[in-house]
């Protein structure tokens, strides 16, 4: 009967054999790779997937805040639904797009939004996912933005437009955004031939414009031009 020797191979500096005067045989350390490998091993990596879109993070980032949807996810709390898809990451049914602030405060502890992102979006993805630490943040920051936009100093703008009588039902009729009436100035008659006498008036329209810190104002809507076309016209 053949007996079963093992074949050793050379011991990894530093690793398992090292110091013993031999490495491990090739049957055994097979074994133990199998062992690391097995399915009930834990890795310190973990997949996502946010709408669509994948994210590779740790449990450690994942674990920052004990209270948390994304820490309980990590514990495995039987008493969340989570699925996986067929690549193994957990699924979940959130904009990915507000998603990224989130995990990249559970990464550096530091609030980043894009100018293109709304503070209100990252609010809603904070309170989903229970951050509270977060929800203070995004909260404050909203309260410091629009603190800003009330002090912004308010400018009026006026416009002078001389029409006739049968033109006033039109004129009123195109006096929306934001513009309003101010005054009415009759200015007498003036006569056309073939036609009866026609009163005029000058009638004084205003607005309020914010200054906008971030530059200028926006572009004026149509029936905006329609007023500065006519009050072009004195």
């Amino acid at each position: 009967m053949a007996e079963n020797h093992c074949e050793l191979l050379p011991p990894a500096p530093g690793g398992l054999g090292a110091g013993l005067g031999g490495g491990l045989c090739r049957r055994c350390s097979a074994g133990l790779g199998a062992l690391a490998q097995r399915p009930g091993s834990v890795s310190k990596w973990v997949r996502l997937n946010v709408g669509g879109t994948y994210f590779l993070t740790t449990r450690q980032t994942l674990c920052r805040d004990p209270k948390s949807f994304l820490y309980r996810l990590c514990q495995a709390d039987p008493d969340l639904d989570s699925d996986k898809d067929e690549t193994g990451a957990y699924l979940i049914d959130r904009d990915p797009t507000y998603f990224g602030p989130v995990l990249n405060y559970l990464r550096h502890g530091k609030l980043v939004i894009n100018k293109d992102l709304a503070e209100e979006g990252v609010l809603e993805e904070a309170e989903f996912y229970n951050i509270t630490s977060l929800i203070k943040l995004v909260k404050d920051k909203i309260r410091e933005r629009d603190s800003k936009t009330s002090q912004v100093p308010l400018k009026h703008v006026y416009r002078v437009l001389q029409c006739q009588e049968e033109e006033l039902t039109q004129m009123v009729s195109t006096m929306s955004d934001g513009w309003k009436f101010e005054q009415l100035v009759s200015i007498g008659s003036s006569y056309n031939y073939g036609s009866e006498d026609q009163a005029e008036f000058l009638c004084v329209v205003s607005k309020e414009l914010h200054n906008s810190p971030h530059g200028p104002a926006s572009e004026p809507s149509e029936k905006a031009k329609i007023l500065q076309e006519r009050g072009s016209r004195m």
